[in-house]
């Protein structure tokens, strides 16, 4: 069996790119050793690859942040897997295992985060990004004080929101463009780290 198209929409050559995209491609690819389709796909467009990406940057890399890259991750796989978003799921299940350490936890996480092995705290983290991702019509004043229970603060409510924001987007258009995750996702990080 073939592999399908990475994107239903037509994917750029790295040489027909405008030089910052594409030195950012080449700069993903020097540190991953492959080039996640994501970047691929989008740079179809170039002015929304950069706005996606100048986004993507501010609340991931967000300094301030009290989120562990782990949580960030927890977050979107919770929420991908909720949106039906392959994809994202994929690529960011390998993520969340890099970065966790535990060859197992994205896939708990995926199917049903209340059975994973996380904290009461990282349960509270994704109930309210799953509310706030399937009904934010219902998100109330009890969801606050629930976060601010378990130690969050409105900063941290925001980085929470942010990125189930997001990646609510990033769900939609990898959809959308019926975006491929790269084989590599599939085999990263599943044995335990020695």
């Amino acid at each position: 069996m073939s592999n399908p198209p990475i994107s239903r929409y037509p994917v750029p050559s790295l040489d027909s790119l405008p030089d910052d995209i594409r030195q950012r491609i080449l700069a993903v690819q020097e540190k991953a050793k492959f080039i996640p389709n994501v970047f691929l796909t989008l740079a179809h467009r170039p002015a929304e690859f950069r706005a996606f990406f100048a986004y993507h940057d501010a609340i991931m890399e967000r300094e301030e942040s009290t989120l562990t890259p782990a949580e960030k991750e927890m977050i979107i796989v919770a929420t991908s897997a909720a949106n039906g978003c392959q994809y994202c799921v994929v690529a960011h299940g390998a993520l969340l295992r890099v970065f966790a350490k535990e060859p197992l936890l994205a896939d708990q996480i995926a199917v049903n985060y209340l059975h994973a092995p996380i904290s009461p705290r990282q349960k509270a983290m994704l109930s309210f990004s799953l509310k706030l991702s399937r009904t934010p019509e219902l998100i109330q004043d009890s969801d606050y004080a629930t976060l601010k229970e378990h130690g969050y603060d409105d900063e941290d409510i925001l980085d929470i929101t942010g990125i189930t924001a997001f990646f609510g987007l990033s769900n939609r258009m990898a959809i959308v463009t019926n975006m491929q995750a790269n084989t590599e996702f599939y085999t990263m990080a599943r044995e335990p780290r020695g």
